[in-house]
């Protein structure tokens, strides 16, 4: 039997994932609250409780946290943007953005720099993980591959505060007990898969999903907060790594911010995948083996 809170936490995340799907589109209250299934007289209400945030507030950031990706990694003009995440025009975009980062979106398209200190003090410190290499240093360490991987069925625990070390390793262990019961364990790969971007998210909305692949036959256990998904066939630029949590955020900031930028990809509207080669060893975060995935499909020359 499933524990009531668990019950609202899948049927609000059912209403976040619509609403991260769709960001292009203006979707009413009504409609959000028939997906989740809930009355709309008390909708807004429960959909705060179980996220800390109002609908309005939630879509709008992660609007803007779309935006600042797409501007950074996009060729795409800023009125363009604007639009492919759902605001009425470009003034408004750039009001919200200015209001929310503390910088223009054409500012930050040339730097990069997020200027509102409120927000910079909320998100996660990478910067001070990553370990100074040269160009072709990091060329050396972290060479890349193009790898496609098929579509797969897996199962996953979301976590909301995915920078919260406790929260994260908790729901590694339970995946890892979960799967050993099932006799899961030895034939499923293990995997993280960021949902936001640490750069943007503050860390206490950073979401995080730890998952399993497993056959669609497999049914869930709904007392871990577990779901089930398919993922879709998708093309990723690879690098494997073996180390500390700085040799990771290294690697992970060479692949978006000089080897990404540099290809012939951009990224596609999927999630970054952070594969565990040692399956035995997940919940030890002293050093990680990881295939850190990215995913990419051709750049659009606009």
């Amino acid at each position: 039997m499933k524990y009531s809170k668990t019950i609202y936490i899948e049927r609000i995340n059912k209403v976040t994932d619509y609403v991260q799907n769709n960001l292009s589109e203006s979707t009413s209250l009504d409609k959000l609250a028939k997906i989740s299934g809930f009355s709309s007289f008390y909708f807004h209400r429960i959909f705060t409780a179980i996220t800390g945030e109002t609908v309005n507030f939630f879509t709008n950031r992660l609007r803007l946290e779309k935006a600042a990706r797409l501007l950074k990694f996009s060729s795409n003009s800023t009125t363009h943007i604007a639009f492919e995440c759902g605001f009425s025009s470009s003034a408004t975009f750039s009001r919200s953005f200015k209001l929310y980062f503390g910088t223009t979106p054409n500012n930050y398209k040339k730097t990069g720099v997020i200027e509102n200190s409120k927000i910079c003090k909320e998100l996660f410190p990478i910067d001070e993980y990553i370990i100074p290499m040269t160009s072709e240093q990091l060329k050396e360490n972290f060479p890349v591959q193009i790898k496609e991987y098929p579509q797969r069925h897996v199962a996953l625990i979301r976590v909301i505060g995915g920078y919260q070390e406790n929260r994260v390793l908790n729901a590694f262990e339970q995946m890892v007990k979960w799967a050993k019961e099932m006799d899961l364990f030895d034939a499923g790969t293990i995997f993280g898969m960021s949902l936001d971007d640490p750069m943007v998210t503050p860390k206490d909305k950073y979401r995080y999903e730890v998952c399993l692949t497993i056959p669609s036959s497999v049914k869930m256990n709904t007392e871990l907060n577990m779901s089930a998904m398919t993922m879709p066939k998708c093309k990723y630029a690879v690098t494997r790594v073996s180390g500390n949590i700085n040799i990771v955020a290294t690697a992970t900031n060479y692949l978006f911010n000089d080897w990404l930028i540099n290809s012939r990809y951009e990224p596609e509207h999927q999630h970054g995948l952070e594969i565990f080669l040692d399956k035995n060893n997940v919940c030890n975060w002293n050093h990680f083996d990881l295939d850190i995935c990215i995913p990419i499909k051709p750049l659009n020359q606009y």
